[in-house]
């Protein structure tokens, strides 16, 4: 079986403080040999990186989610980020997201940070790990516009025509388990070029189920689902998220 990444989950939540070693057991069992535990602030970073010297399959990342409105907070952000930018995987996750933020004020600084983050991330030559919820075609329409060039879209909410300029522009998006029961996402999945899709498992949420604890052993769902969708052997999903994850997250098969 090719080997598979699990390109955008937070092991670092304290859900998993009983269980993670059995958790990454099952998973390297199911065929994932990596898993990029992506963070939303600080701490999170901070124990990302522990987490990685502990267990050989978590690959570090450091970000601030997009509803922390706070320009000191984004600069410590960058701060972490260059001082550990050898052992960090990505920046992650970063981003926009309208359906926390309503009010155009809040909107506009988190265009402002996300702005920043993509500045860093193409001065660092490190990939981007976006959120986007309800604001996926001003996502990508603000990463165009800066350049960016590295770039997965996680969990991506918006319709296909809005995905096709990410597509255009060489951009990665992630499929998680919760496909089996999001008829949008069955639609980016079966109808995204292969090259450009990767999976994810978003853990602990986004799980098969509503209710369940998701954890990166599900990330075999989700290829189990896009290659249903697709009409093609899984064995070919696999192959493609590995080549794809490759491509962006070079190191991670190091």
């Amino acid at each position: 079986m090719t080997l598979l990444v699990d390109t955008h989950a937070h092991l670092c939540d304290p859900v998993f403080d009983a269980d993670r070693s059995i958790v990454l057991e099952r998973a390297r069992k199911h065929g994932i040999c990596a898993v990029i535990s992506v963070g939303e602030n600080l701490s999170d970073a901070e124990t990302n990186i522990r987490l990685a010297q502990l267990h050989p399959m978590i690959r570090p990342a450091a970000g601030l989610y997009p509803t922390h409105l706070d320009l000191t907070l984004a600069d410590q952000m960058h701060q972490f980020i260059r001082t550990h930018r050898e052992t960090l995987i990505c920046i992650g996750e970063v981003g926009l997201d309208y359906w926390m933020v309503k009010d155009e004020s809040g909107r506009e600084m988190q265009r402002e940070i996300f702005r920043g983050f993509i500045r860093l991330g193409k001065e660092l030559s490190m990939p981007l790990n976006v959120h986007s919820r309800s604001a996926g075609r001003h996502a990508i329409a603000l990463l165009l516009e800066s350049g960016a060039a590295r770039i997965q879209l996680h969990a991506f909410d918006g319709k296909l025509s809005a995905a096709m300029p990410a597509v255009e522009a060489g951009y990665y998006f992630s499929i998680p388990p919760s496909v089996v029961r999001s008829e949008q996402k069955q639609k980016l999945a079966k109808n995204l070029p292969l090259t450009n899709l990767l999976i994810e498992t978003d853990s602990p949420v986004l799980g098969p189920g509503p209710e369940e604890r998701n954890e990166p052993a599900n990330a075999r769902v989700a290829v189990k689902a896009v290659a249903e969708l697709r009409g093609i052997q899984e064995a070919e999903v696999y192959e493609a998220a590995a080549e794809n994850a490759r491509r962006l997250y070079g190191e991670v098969f190091s």
